[in-house]
């Protein structure tokens, strides 16, 4: 389901993911990929709250993958937190298809120095839009380049292959039941670990 290889460049609009703690930077492009802009600015709230509105955003700008920015260590390296959002990317795959009833692919890519690229964008007023927002368009601008240049995408990618679960016939209440307990069991314990 992960790993690095490379990946072809993916048809239609692209939503772009700047995961933190506390907030998500969205961003988008057209079809063709010519034009990058910021979106909006998540607040963080509960992990299923934040993939509905995942889910709602790539419903409406008609996406068809996204590009989540990964928090490589100065070195190029892995550390805690580029793998934490490795799985909540994971996570967010299975979320999506749940919800949206088909799979969102879902590419790494390097987001290094895209924070501090977007304070400057911001004090020197190229934008009003938030700085998570500006950050996943640098994000996404970045990949966008990549791909034009025809460079090797080695950062990985997560795709929820097959049709969603379905509920058994004749048990979909109890099956909702256990899903819902399930759920809020899982959002508990989420609510508990450290954040991306």
């Amino acid at each position: 389901m992960t790993g690095p290889r490379e990946h072809p460049w993916p048809p239609g609009k692209l939503l772009a993911l700047d995961v933190g703690q506390a907030r998500i930077g969205v961003a988008t492009c057209d079809p063709l990929g010519i034009t990058v802009r910021p979106l909006t600015v998540l607040r963080r709230g509960r992990r299923q709250e934040d993939f509905q509105r995942i889910a709602q955003l790539v419903q409406e700008e008609g996406a068809e993958a996204i590009v989540c920015g990964l928090p490589l260590n100065m070195d190029g390296s892995e550390g805690p937190q580029a793998r934490t959002v490795r799985r909540w990317a994971g996570r967010l795959a299975r979320a999506l298809q749940a919800i949206l009833g088909r799979p969102v692919p879902i590419h790494f890519w390097d987001e290094r120095l895209t924070s501090f690229a977007a304070q400057e964008l911001l004090a020197e007023g190229e934008t009003q839009a938030g700085e998570d927002a500006v950050a996943a368009a640098l994000i996404l601008q970045s990949y966008l380049d990549a791909q034009r240049r025809g460079e090797s995408l080695d950062y990985g990618s997560v795709l929820v292959e097959g049709p969603p679960p379905q509920p058994e016939p004749g048990r979909q209440e109890t099956g909702q039941a256990t899903r819902q307990a399930s759920g809020q069991k899982a959002d508990q314990k989420a609510d508990q670990e450290t954040r991306p």
